[in-house]
């Protein structure tokens, strides 16, 4: 009877791939939404089950050697024969559509009012949003793409940086019961401090991070989406601490203002994570251009404090 024959790993063949055709373990990393590690250890385990190197090392250019070539030509081709069979057999319209995981203030404050700007560029796509409430995107699901909040900056995972955060805060122009805007962290004292969660969390790092004195006693109001506490702000019911891109359509139009301090740069970050059919779906380059064309636009600078009247 013939020995059993253990087949190399797909996910490694399509590795060499895509380092043989951009001849760049950099680009095939980004092409494959992997780390640059990732690719080299396959490349490494492609090269220990054949028992030959596969890759010129010694090239100041990254080129296959003769084994190489050969691994790379049957690979290629059985890939591209697995690729025509999935469009065959695949009960999924080829025309689905984009499906993205968003928080949901984010949604509201920033995706919402220039989608309208997507489809005038791009007629023939659609996209299908999935909101979330909490403090966490979940990565799990079907969704095509998500847009994470990274308290920590990025991770070693392949992410596309959307923006840093900053945090600012931000009231009406003029507040309810006739108060004056607060100028200082001594006239905050007065006022009543929004929140986007009930954790805390940024109106804290703020204070912090401007000295603020720790036995200093403030006025609450707590919710459990930044959309709500910006509304409530808008509203004259006190201030809200928020990043200043959620904000940042408000603050254009006038409806929000920065009363005083400066914005703070968290290292957090928010970015985008593509799952493997995202990168596979025919609108993929075009949502991405359109998300980098619009956060272009949208990077004006920190907006500075309100002008005393």
């Amino acid at each position: 009877m013939d020995k059993f024959f253990r087949p190399p790993s797909l996910q490694a063949l399509q590795a060499l791939v895509q380092v043989a055709d951009s001849s760049s373990f950099t680009e095939a990393a980004r092409q494959l939404h992997l780390t640059q590690s990732a690719i080299s250890r396959q490349i490494q385990q492609l090269e220990e089950h054949y028992g030959v190197a596969l890759f010129d090392r010694t090239s100041r250019r990254v080129a296959l050697t003769d084994q190489g070539r050969d691994v790379h030509a049957v690979a290629k081709g059985m890939l591209e024969d697995m690729r025509a069979l999935a469009q065959r057999l695949s009960p999924e319209p080829q025309d689905r559509p984009f499906r993205i995981r968003i928080f949901v203030s984010l949604a509201v404050r920033w995706l919402l009012p220039r989608l309208s700007s997507f489809y005038a560029l791009n007629p023939a796509l659609c996209l299908s949003i999935e909101t979330v409430s909490g403090e966490v995107v979940e990565t799990s699901g079907d969704c095509d793409a998500y847009v994470l909040y990274l308290r920590e900056g990025l991770d070693e995972r392949p992410l596309t940086v959307l923006f840093d955060e900053y945090l600012v805060p931000v009231c009406a122009p003029s507040l309810g019961d006739g108060q004056a805007l607060p100028r200082s962290l001594e006239a905050l004292g007065s006022h009543a401090l929004i929140h986007g969660s009930t954790g805390r969390h940024e109106w804290n790092l703020w204070l912090k991070a401007h000295h603020d004195q720790p036995e200093r006693a403030y006025k609450h109001l707590m919710f459990n989406l930044d959309d709500l506490a910006l509304d409530a702000a808008a509203r004259g019911l006190g201030v809200a601490m928020t990043d200043q891109m959620l904000a940042h359509d408000a603050l254009v139009r006038g409806d929000l203002v920065v009363p005083f301090g400066e914005p703070l740069k968290t290292g957090g970050v928010y970015a985008l994570w593509l799952r493997d059919s995202g990168a596979a779906h025919p609108a993929c380059k075009a949502v991405l251009h359109w998300f980098e064309e619009q956060l272009e636009q949208t990077r004006v600078g920190p907006f500075t404090s309100a002008a005393c009247p």
